[in-house]
């Protein structure tokens, strides 16, 4: 089979264009796609508990601490004892963080608007559609392989 053949090939070509997009509008502003991502799944008037920021991304505990150190070492965060339960932290946005959480959501939507220009709502309602069941299968996938079949 041919790379061009497999549905993975042209998710993850696509999500490196789309990646490599976002990165470049995110180094004008001196920060990262990783970055501005953590900025959007911030809450910015109550602040998000740290524990729930990795599963919103799907990243592993330890790569979200490093980067919420790096965030918090360029001032685009802080965190705060959360006051209803001390054994937890929230995260906040700094002002620095509110603006560049701003410019990530502007490229998103401007994307978004881009592809809408061009692929109709019918077109996006199959893709979505698509995507739901690629998703389920994938998610059928694990979960056999965390329970295999006795």
């Amino acid at each position: 089979m041919k790379p061009e053949e497999t549905v993975d090939f042209y998710i993850k070509t696509s999500w490196h264009a789309i990646s490599r997009m976002y990165n470049q509008k995110a180094a004008e502003q001196e920060f990262t796609t990783s970055i501005g991502f953590v900025l959007i799944n911030i809450n910015s008037h109550e602040g998000t508990p740290a524990t729930k920021i990795a599963p919103l991304l799907g990243l592993e505990s330890r790569s979200l601490t490093r980067m919420l150190k790096s965030m918090e070492e360029k001032g685009l965060i802080c965190r705060k004892q959360d006051p209803s339960d001390k054994r937890s932290v929230r995260i906040f946005l700094t002002e620095e963080g509110k603006k560049k959480k701003e410019i990530s959501i502007q490229a998103i939507q401007e994307f978004n608007e881009s592809i809408r220009s061009k692929v109709s709502q019918n077109e996006l309602e199959t893709f979505f559609k698509v995507f739901r069941k690629i998703n389920q299968v994938i998610e059928k996938t694990q979960n056999e392989s965390i329970k295999p079949s006795s």
